[in-house]
């Protein structure tokens, strides 16, 4: 027969009366249906508490410190460079700004423009657009001889028309041969002293500019000399000019083939060669020629160094 203390158990075994058994994965299960869970009977752990350790809320709010700090160790690069380029920028638009102040300065400043009349603007903007349009007809010349050269049975005829002209063009501007045309003849004389041989040498550059095309100085005293690209003008001794080794006593007289127009307005632009001379004590004065000869030659010149290119 069964005890008492077997019967309690309901399993007909006697209970152990030594140390509990084991609660845990290894552990068998407690076969008793009134038997307690092991989880909830299980015994709390203690963390064990370190000398010298904070509490939780210590430690949570040292580690909140170390993430805003580390935070704050990353953020401060980017700002900072996000700085210096931003003063780079504000250096280099406030130098962009001088700049173009200065220029819109300077241009609005232009002491010959703004001195120049309304109809001395309108005249040099006609000047430059007949300027424009004969170097366009230029062009269209030299296309059609071009065509005309590589038309086939005609390309010998032309080659030696071409060939013609064009050496009449170069002993022009040579000054070996003379030439004629519309052009002006313009007088330059000084008051109580000569003409400075700069002034001279100023006016021929201003007309070569206008489109002259063959130009020739004469003087008082002298024979003309023809002014080509390698003339020089020098102060005499005593006063007058030294043209290419000729020299001369003013007045002066230059007589030029060219738009007359042109020229004209190129020489009297304010602040230019007449307003100059004129500053100086002398006068210029201009006379329309509708047929201007240009008789004074030039002697060839022999090249010594220069070679055409084969």
């Amino acid at each position: 027969m069964m005890s008492d203390e077997q019967s309690d158990t309901g399993t007909g075994w006697p209970e152990p009366t030594g140390p509990s058994r084991p609660t845990g994965p290894a552990a068998e299960p407690d076969p008793r249906p009134d038997a307690p869970d092991p989880d909830e009977t299980a015994p709390l752990r203690a963390t064990p508490s370190r000398e010298g350790a904070g509490s939780d809320d210590d430690r949570s709010d040292g580690a909140e410190a170390t993430v805003d700090l580390t935070r704050a160790a990353g953020g401060a690069g980017p700002a900072k460079r996000m700085s210096s380029a931003s003063v780079m920028i504000a250096v280099l638009l406030a130098l962009l700004g001088f700049t173009l102040v200065v220029q819109l300065k300077t241009t609005s400043t232009d002491p010959t423009l703004s001195a120049a009349r309304q109809e001395d603007l309108v005249r040099i903007l006609s000047d430059l657009d007949a300027r424009e349009n004969r170097l366009r007809q230029d062009i269209a010349e030299l296309e059609e001889s071009q065509r005309q050269l590589a038309s086939g049975a005609q390309g010998r005829e032309a080659a030696l028309e071409e060939a013609a002209r064009r050496a009449d063009e170069l002993g022009i501007l040579a000054g070996t041969l003379p030439a004629t045309g519309p052009g002006l003849t313009i007088r330059i004389s000084g008051s109580g002293k000569s003409v400075p041989a700069s002034r001279v040498l100023d006016a021929v550059q201003e007309l070569r500019g206008a489109g002259a095309e063959a130009m020739q100085i004469s003087g008082g005293v002298g024979s003309p000399a023809r002014i080509i690209a390698s003339t020089y003008f020098l102060d005499g001794e005593g006063g007058g000019l030294v043209v290419d080794g000729r020299r001369m006593t003013g007045p002066y007289s230059i007589t030029v083939i060219g738009d007359p127009a042109t020229m004209r307005t190129a020489l009297n632009i304010p602040g230019g060669v007449a307003a100059s001379i004129k500053g100086d004590g002398g006068n210029v004065s201009f006379e329309d020629r509708e047929v201007a000869e240009v008789s004074a030659l030039h002697e060839p010149i022999t090249l010594e160094h220069a070679r055409p290119v084969s």
